[in-house]
């Protein structure tokens, strides 16, 4: 047995563990970039302890999914400030903006050379700027993840920058700082959590390590979203699914995705829909084709078992196998009422592109078989 694990340099998980940023900040660098969200106000008292440690801030505010174009204005401006440390909170298009920006200060050229897809692909020939990941939602995992996925309006998709040197410095995780995220986004970013156990665990990249925080990340995001739901102030809940989300970070930065992510980037790309979102109401669809096709075209496939395995874990029962965890997914989809994607536009006539451009984007890679076309607008056809 053989594999490959990469993460962040280090990761502080628990309650209050934002204020220790500060002086590890001071450890790095001299003046940061802040990214922050939309509302920037709830970074305040970390730009102030900032400020305390001696570190200048140069404020940076993500208004929606990071663009190229935002990347591309940023990473210039931010150099003629000679900033030379980003710290980035918020969600994780504020993580993805972060580290997209720690890459182009030390890279210079346009984003567009080293995107995927897209893009050249060309490989950073720097180090990135060091960065720091304090993530407030416990969806994407992105604080542990080696890539930044960025929009492209005139492309009508998002791609990836990424590379290894881009796993943040320091991963930094207070669930304390999901305390007071509303319902909706809590359901979201939570199944986008699950999703990221999930689809690392029957791809054909697992190994022997991302199961274990597979198996976890599980077991905690079925036992903690439906409760979280109904109480965002359940502190306990907040800490499982911000160990959840962390667990699948690490499992996909090492193990891949699958085909919710690969329809995750089009999706996105081409319609005003949040990630977390769209993942959520394709997962119980995309669940449900892949364990037909691989009975039909691969019933010894080992991914087989593991969906199997993932059954047991959604639903607690020992007995429990690859089609009681679809079930399972299907009702708690329903009870955190997940929209469909029709309500972000998405529509029949869309189809057909958004299964052409979905084939090929990297996720689609880590599915465990290989759909066909047909498959795959049944998983986009059911999600609208």
């Amino acid at each position: 047995m053989r594999f490959e694990f990469a993460t962040a340099g280090r990761i502080v998980f628990g309650a209050g563990a934002v204020r220790e940023v500060a002086a590890a900040a001071a450890t790095m660098g001299r003046y940061a970039v802040l990214v922050t969200g939309a509302n920037s106000e709830r970074a305040a008292p970390l730009a102030a302890a900032l400020a305390a440690a001696g570190i200048g801030c140069l404020p940076l505010a993500v208004r929606g999914e990071p663009s190229i174009a935002l990347i591309r204005e940023a990473a210039p401006w931010a150099r003629g400030h000679n900033c030379d440390l980003v710290v980035a909170m918020g969600g994780g298009s504020a993580l993805d903006a972060g580290k997209a920006l720690a890459a182009l200060l030390t890279n210079t050229g346009d984003p567009l050379d080293y995107l995927e897809v897209i893009g050249r692909g060309q490989p950073l020939e720097r180090s990135p700027a060091p960065c720091i990941a304090i993530p407030t939602t416990a969806g994407t995992g992105s604080e542990v993840t080696r890539n930044a996925v960025l929009a492209s309006p005139e492309h009508r998709v998002k791609a990836s920058l990424r590379s290894a040197s881009m796993l943040p410095r320091l991963a930094v995780v207070d669930p304390e700082l999901t305390m007071d995220l509303p319902p909706a986004i809590t359901a979201s970013s939570g199944l986008d959590a699950l999703t990221q156990s999930i689809e690392p665990y029957v791809s054909p990249r697992a190994n022997a390590m991302t199961d274990l925080y597979c198996v976890e990340g599980i077991r905690r995001a079925a036992a903690a979203l439906p409760r979280v739901y109904a109480n965002g102030h359940d502190g306990e809940a907040r800490g499982a699914m911000a160990w959840a989300s962390l667990l699948g970070g690490l499992a996909l930065a090492n193990a891949g995705l699958g085909a919710v992510h690969g329809f995750a980037a089009p999706v996105g790309g081409m319609f005003p829909a949040p990630h977390g979102a769209v993942c959520a109401a394709l997962l119980p669809h995309a669940m449900e084709v892949n364990v037909r096709a691989l009975r039909r075209r691969a019933p010894e496939s080992d991914a087989l078992r593991r969906y199997d395995e993932v059954g047991r874990l959604l639903t607690g029962h020992a007995q429990g196998g690859a089609e009681d965890g679809v079930r399972w997914t299907a009702e708690i989809c329903r009870r955190l009422e997940i929209p469909p994607l029709r309500a972000y536009g998405v529509g029949p006539g869309d189809i057909a592109v958004l299964v052409e451009k979905a084939a090929q984007a990297s996720s689609m890679k880590g599915n465990p078989i290989v759909l066909t076309p047909e498959e795959l607008a049944e998983i986009l056809t059911r999600a609208v």
